[in-house]
């Protein structure tokens, strides 16, 4: 498959209650309308078998915060689920030419783990470890558009107050949710990684509001067009 054959690969990131699950749906269906040959993915795939070892992890089997668990072990897990999908669900589409929307990829774990990580060498290395042991090793394609959803911490509260687990469907926070030190990290570290990395920032509060989901919406449409 050559370069000019595949498909393109969008990501929505952001941290949870940012927007992403809305702003993807958005755009897929703002595709699907225009007639774009284009599927929707989401991660982590939480009905999957491939997700058992995440679901352990933010359910705190394995410590009871984040930082509990190695930011290299616990990529690995994510890392598995990435592949069953590729594999199972999407992998033909993107080689045939198919435009790809994800609610999370492998820039979640750019984004969370590599935040539990403090030094700047020791994030490096990191980063380096996960681009080549998922884009390489794993062979899944790395991203032509990354779009970050700019919600502070403040505001990820408010909006995640009485939302439910998505794989339990109660009321009780996964690790990373109810570890606001965890969450400030990842969202600080998210800042470095997205200039590094050359993300799309989409500011989503203006004015100390947040701004309409149809006006996050336009301003991603707009820079997606670019490259579909």
């Amino acid at each position: 498959m050559s370069i000019k054959d595949r498909g393109k690969l969008i990501v929505v990131e952001g941290l949870d209650g940012s927007g992403k699950e809305t702003q993807t749906k958005r755009l897929y269906d703002r595709l699907k309308y225009e007639g774009i040959n284009v599927k929707k993915i989401a991660f982590p795939r939480y009905n999957s078998e491939s997700s058992a070892l995440i679901k352990m992890y933010l359910n705190g089997e394995f410590g009871d915060k984040a930082t509990d668990v190695n930011p290299y072990v616990a990529s690995t897990f994510y890392a598995v689920d990435r592949y069953a999908s590729f594999k199972q669900e999407w992998e033909q589409f993107y080689k045939e030419g198919g435009i790809v929307i994800a609610d999370r990829y492998t820039t979640s774990n750019m984004i969370h783990q590599a935040g539990k990580i403090k030094d700047r060498e020791e994030k490096e290395k990191f980063l380096k470890w996960l681009w080549d042991f998922e884009f390489n090793i794993y062979g899944l394609p790395a991203p032509d558009l990354v779009f970050f959803l700019d919600v502070s911490v403040e505001f990820n509260k408010r909006l995640m107050e009485g939302r439910k687990n998505k794989f339990t469907g109660e009321a009780k926070k996964d690790i990373h949710e109810r570890d606001l030190n965890h969450l400030l990290d990842a969202y600080n570290n998210a800042m470095i990684i997205a200039e590094k990395y050359q993300w799309q920032k989409i500011e989503c509060v203006k004015d100390n509001k947040l701004r309409s989901i149809s006006d996050i919406h336009n301003e991603i449409y707009k820079e997606a067009s670019k490259i579909i």
